[in-house]
């Protein structure tokens, strides 16, 4: 059958795993088994007294290699599968899809995973939840499938079932017994290095005790890693082989599909919700926003022609009773791996849907940086050039250095125009660090997880030219007739006269970087932007 020899190989290196295992119990016994028979030695007289040194010695070896297996065992009997956030979809809310993946087991003939979850990542994979081992004679409960929700919407129903075959086909070998005792002695020697590691930081009294811990579980993970590492790739080609006779054509389609949903997704998520998530909205519709934004790139990309005709036919998101139900679950689990977000809507944290996207959180996050920008310049004083009378010289003639809380755009170019970027850069970086931030780790059960953040820190000068970008696009709404607006692939956008302005960052540039302000003068009459009148700022 196809797959078996894949399973064997597998099973063959997942038993040199657990003989590595019976090694380091038996080795840890010897040292006891040597003191008893020196001790019953002692106390029958059958050695002399000379040896007592010796045997207590021995003894007090045996106990400390006693103690350190003892403790190694108790991290790994303790230590539970690691549990990666998902959205559980349960078969009352998806029977159809359940339905998919029962009969992609039948065809396979592999027990058919116990449940379906979802996760915010164009990735899919089988996820070992169990608790405990089985008792005698109890079968073995099948791992969980956790399928990336971006392929949920993008893909059709039978691209999705030719992508879930190889892994669907991985629950033949996670039902073995020998790979899967293989697996939980490995997963417990991952976590005794975590423990150890983390104790050996701790106090002066406990620090040699996990500095021994440490070195004996790094021995044991050196003796069976190579084995690990091989079941692994053994169980890999297994379920690939077995998956070859399921829908083998449309493999070929979906693994296309699958670089394009990811290209989509990441745009979606640094382009589109990283913004909202930064004032403190959520876009409620992640997954329906990725197929937004990738028939938008099949719209502007030639190499991706015939991609959208594919939306004619059935989404695997119809497999699901409430797909906008799950979408949203989805969109705030994402919020929170990869931006820190709360775990629940409250004040400060409230979804957004993409209709009120560019009124709620385009033009929210222009109004608020804007008005940022404007409360620090009362605080930078300006390095002019020259200066006459107490007003400064730009470009060879006079401007007003303004009342304190002059908002216009007209203030912003002059005071960049006469110096100071540098200060108000730095002083921008300290407001945004000051704001609020969300948290380095997520809980989920059995632990926690790191938050990815998508993105590093903005620099200053980044910061400081998003905000001058802020004034220009408020100055642009309330004085010229432009709209806030929303680009899928790009995010927030200025729109004039209906259509999308990509025009505005060297402008934007050349004042921040140069202190020049001739290119975007030019730019503002052009579009008929009046600098001198005030912004509406909150």
């Amino acid at each position: 059958m196809a797959g078996e020899a894949g399973q064997g190989l597998a099973r063959a290196r997942a038993l040199a795993v657990l003989r590595v295992r019976s090694s380091a119990v038996g080795a840890a016994l010897v040292p006891a088994g040597v003191a008893v028979l020196m001790n019953v030695g002692r106390v029958s007289d059958r050695i002399g007294p000379g040896w007592d040194t010796a045997c207590w010695a021995v003894t007090g070896a045996a106990l400390v290699v006693l103690a350190v297996a003892a403790a190694v065992g108790a991290v790994i009997a303790r230590a539970r599968p690691a549990v990666s956030p998902t959205v559980s979809v349960t078969e009352q809310a998806a029977p159809d899809l359940y339905r998919l993946v029962r009969d992609l087991a039948e065809r396979l003939q592999v027990p058919a995973p116990s449940a379906i979850a979802l996760t915010p990542d164009c990735d899919s994979w089988l996820e070992d939840r169990r608790d405990s081992v089985p008792a005698p004679g109890e079968s073995r409960p099948a791992p969980v499938l956790v399928v990336g929700s971006p392929f949920m919407w993008w893909m059709r129903v039978a691209e999705l079932r030719a992508l879930l075959a190889p892994v669907v086909a991985g629950t033949g070998p996670a039902a073995d017994p020998e790979i899967s005792a293989a697996r939980r002695f490995v997963r417990g020697l991952d976590a005794a290095a975590g423990v150890s590691a983390e104790g050996a930081r701790g106090g002066l009294l406990l620090r040699p005790v996990f500095r021994i811990l440490g070195w004996a579980v790094r021995l044991l993970l050196h003796g069976c890693g190579g084995h690990a590492a091989e079941m692994e790739r053994a169980v890999a080609a297994s379920a690939s082989e077995r998956a070859l006779a399921v829908d083998y054509g449309l493999r070929i389609v979906a693994q296309e599909q699958i670089g394009l949903a990811y290209a989509g997704w990441d745009r979606l998520l640094t382009r589109v919700a990283l913004p909202a998530w930064r004032m403190g909205r959520w876009p409620s519709r992640l997954d329906a926003g990725v197929v937004a934004a990738l028939t938008e790139l099949s719209r502007r990309d030639r190499l991706a022609d015939g991609f959208e005709s594919r939306l004619g036919e059935r989404p695997a998101c119809d497999l699901l009773d409430d797909p906008g139900l799950v979408d949203e679950a989805v969109s705030l689990l994402a919020a929170r791996i990869f931006h820190g977000g709360p775990a629940r809507p409250g004040p400060g944290w409230a979804p957004v849907s993409w209709a009120r996207y560019p009124e709620e959180v385009v033009d929210g996050i222009w109004r608020s940086e804007a008005g940022r920008l404007v409360r620090l310049l009362d605080d930078v004083r300006p390095t002019p050039a020259r200066a006459r009378g107490g007003r400064v010289l730009v470009g060879g003639r006079a401007a007003d250095v303004e009342e304190p809380g002059g908002a216009t755009l007209g203030r912003v170019i002059e005071r960049l125009a006469g110096g100071g970027s540098e200060e108000l850069a730095a002083r921008l970086s300290a407001a945004v660090e000051a704001g609020p931030s969300g948290p380095a780790t997520l809980a989920v059960p059995g632990g926690e997880v790191v938050v990815c953040p998508l993105l590093p820190p903005r620099t200053g000068r980044e910061l400081l030219a998003d905000h001058v970008t802020a004034v220009v696009c408020c100055a642009a709404v309330d004085t010229a007739g432009a709209a806030p607006g929303l680009d899928w692939l790009d995010g927030p956008a200025l729109l004039v006269a209906g259509h999308r302005r990509t025009d505005l960052a060297f402008p934007v540039l050349r004042l921040v970087e140069n202190g020049d302000p001739g290119p975007l003068r030019s730019w503002l009459s052009a579009v008929g932007i009046r600098p001198d009148k005030p912004l509406r700022l909150p």
